[in-house]
């Protein structure tokens, strides 16, 4: 994946967690970089990279950027030449594609809001990695996650117990 699709991607994104319904403007991102971060980037700058015409961001740009879309700086560069996404040679490459294969997967569960959320809220996280390992954990613990579903939400907890019993009753 190039650098300008990386950018055009992470505006969609950017637009549904909005819940623009659509993708971000190029002129959007600009404004929301300057109003939540208080720094600035052009349009200009934006389409160069989007089109192909300038390859490479300069650090500041790139951190900017990797900061307002909460990725990874490694993530905004161009994928080398035969790249596959199936290799992984070292953790902040798996933290990068844990961060692409979630915001992937966020799109195919947009009609499940709640999990589609959960999926981005992870991707954004600071370390993706470890919220996957803590998942793990959790899941280890027998009851664990339904007592923690319980206490943090309520409300999941019940829906889910519904669903799960509506299902049970289908498949009987």
């Amino acid at each position: 994946m190039t650098l300008g699709e990386k950018i055009r991607y992470l505006r969609e994104v950017e637009g549904s967690l909005r819940e623009l319904g659509r993708p971000m403007t190029q002129q959007e991102i600009v404004r929301a970089v300057k109003g939540e971060l208080g720094k600035s980037i052009s349009q200009s700058y934006l389409s160069q990279i989007e089109r192909g015409s300038r390859r490479h961001m300069t650090q500041s740009s790139r951190t900017l950027l990797a900061k307002f879309f909460k990725v990874h700086p490694g993530f905004l560069v161009d994928d080398p030449e035969g790249y596959h996404t199936e290799l992984t040679s070292d953790l902040r490459t798996t933290e990068g594609k844990l961060d692409v294969w979630l915001l992937h997967g966020s799109e195919r569960f947009v009609s499940d809001r709640a999990v589609s959320d959960v999926m981005i809220k992870c991707a954004r996280h600071q370390d993706t990695r470890s919220c996957f390992l803590l998942l793990g954990a959790i899941l280890d613990t027998p009851g664990l996650a339904e007592r923690l579903l319980e206490a943090l939400d309520p409300d999941a907890a019940r829906n889910h117990r519904s669903r799960r019993n509506a299902e049970g009753r289908r498949v009987q």
